[in-house]
């Protein structure tokens, strides 16, 4: 299935706060905090990032996902919002499929992990909130229409400002910069590790 994948995220200082807030709005839960475990494939050189685009395979849930994500064609770079045309297939057996991605050259480059839980509201199907507890913070990913996107920023009321729209990759980088930490990877051993932590 391709679609495009219009999103913003914000930091969650108050977890709770915010489910308690969704409740309120009619908002109901659709998948309790699962961990997801996230890998990332390119090839040695980097060429699909090199080119904006991302492969992914993710397990989350008993459920095993490929992704794949670029830009629109004629993206609008002023645009506030997060959008990229995202093809996805669920796959029965995740661990053949990496066995073929590196018999065509693809390596693991990144992997990142998050317990994530779903909210969606009959009022907008389609569109969903999710939040997600990843090693560095925990954060709200809103994704549906742009009309939306805003009337749910203004529910919640989080200003505009404060939200995101780089890739939990990106994310990672600044983390890793900002505290010195060797790790590689943004998963929970790698960041909670006092060595590799930089702590």
């Amino acid at each position: 299935m391709q679609a495009a994948e219009i999103e913003l995220k914000f930091r969650v200082h108050s977890p709770s706060t915010l489910q308690r807030r969704l409740s309120e709005l009619g908002y109901h839960l659709d998948t309790a905090r699962t961990l997801e475990r996230n890998t990332l494939y390119d090839t040695p050189d980097r060429e699909l990032r090199a080119k904006g685009e991302l492969l992914r395979l993710r397990e989350y849930g008993g459920r095993a996902t490929v992704t794949h994500k670029r830009h629109p064609e004629h993206e609008d770079r002023t645009s506030r919002y997060k959008v990229r045309i995202e093809t996805e297939s669920e796959v029965a057996d995740g661990a053949a499929l990496a066995e073929i991605f590196g018999r065509l050259g693809y390596r693991p480059a990144f992997r990142y992990e998050k317990y994530r839980s779903e909210y969606s509201h009959l009022c907008q199907p389609g569109s969903h909130v999710v939040l997600d507890e990843t090693p560095i913070g925990t954060f709200a990913e809103l994704e549906g229409p742009t009309a939306w996107i805003d009337a749910t920023l203004a529910d919640l009321g989080i200003d505009l400002s404060d939200c995101l729209t780089e890739s939990y990759g990106k994310l990672f980088l600044a983390w890793r910069a900002e505290t010195g930490s060797p790790a590689e990877n943004l998963t929970f051993d790698e960041v909670a590790d006092p060595v590799l932590a930089g702590r």
